[in-house]
């Protein structure tokens, strides 16, 4: 089958209900009612899956076979309400909760990132509060957008108020561009977040980084959640709110394969958003960052099992 035809399961993978089971799913949440400027993430998800029908089975960056370790599967979309945010919310915790009661990790594609909420919600709810590493341009720590308390700028201030974070752990990277003011800062640091701004990474250089993020991160439960907003407009013109200066995808790719040695217990990738994506740079950076994370779990979970899974095995 050519990798431009078949069905579009991410990385042309099996469906979940195909295989009854999966070490790790890749699951859709096709909502962004949460913006607060451009938007379109609701379609992020499948353009994901459409870019990532190059990605082949084994990882030469990480010297794996990903999909041989253990048994990753498409596990589709979580149907949420795209007229009730809080509706939405409770949906999208209800569905990542039974699926982490199967055992599976989720990597989960958006959607905006209202959707953070209620996942990490679901997975401190397995493994207590968690280390988070947030990558994006912006804090989304805000308190409310026009009174909303639940949109894509405010979930990580709620995740810390409802206690399912570990403060001890938490980072922004990538972080830039203006503020409402001095206090957005002064308020995320009193919550616990460390920030490894766009510049931080370009001066600093990737191994110094990714070394900081891993002695905060140490041995605990991690979370991450990825706003493709993180890379400069360059590398991803698709999706709502885009700063200038941001990362390269070179750099994102590369610090997700440092934190291998990490702990990571599932993720999310969120504000893609097709309709401004020119010839999908977009989706397809966002594609290759959800395989560098897979891998990564994917390891984990075979180290835990005693696997090897090192050779290279044919793709779907």
């Amino acid at each position: 089958m050519p990798r431009y035809a078949g069905p579009a399961t991410y990385a042309r993978l099996p469906r979940l209900d195909e295989v009854g089971a999966a070490d790790v799913a890749v699951v859709g949440v096709p909502f962004d009612s949460g913006v607060s400027y451009r938007p379109g993430a609701r379609f992020g998800g499948n353009a994901i899956r459409e870019a990532s029908r190059l990605l082949r089975p084994y990882n030469p960056a990480q010297d794996a076979s990903p999909f041989a370790l253990a048994q990753v599967a498409d596990a589709g979309d979580i149907a949420v309400n795209p007229f009730d945010i809080h509706e939405a919310v409770e949906t999208i915790e209800g569905a990542a909760d039974e699926l982490l009661a199967t055992g599976a990790r989720l990597m989960t594609l958006g959607g905006d990132h209202t959707i953070a909420l209620p996942l990490l919600r679901s997975v401190a709810k397995k493994h207590g509060p968690v280390a988070l590493l947030h990558f994006d341009a912006h804090l989304d720590t805000w308190d409310t957008y026009f009174g909303a308390e639940y949109t894509h700028g405010t979930p990580f201030r709620r995740a810390v108020e409802e206690g399912i974070l570990d403060t001890s752990a938490l980072s922004h990277v990538g972080t830039r561009g203006p503020l409402y003011g001095k206090k957005d800062l002064d308020d995320d640091a009193k919550m616990g977040f460390g920030i490894v701004t766009s510049a931080d990474v370009m001066r600093r250089g990737v191994d110094e980084i990714t070394d900081q993020l891993r002695q905060r991160i140490g041995e605990r439960p991690l979370y991450i959640s990825i706003d493709i907003d993180v890379l400069d407009p360059a590398h991803a013109p698709g999706t709502g709110t885009p700063e200038a200066g941001g990362l390269t995808s070179r750099e994102l790719l590369e610090i997700v394969r440092g934190l291998a040695s990490c702990h990571l217990v599932s993720a999310d990738l969120v504000e893609v958003a097709p309709a401004y994506d020119h010839a999908e740079i977009t989706s397809v950076a966002a594609s290759h960052t959800a395989y560098e994370l897979t891998t990564v779990m994917t390891r984990q979970i075979a180290d835990t099992k005693g696997a090897d899974g090192r050779t290279p095995t044919p793709g779907r």
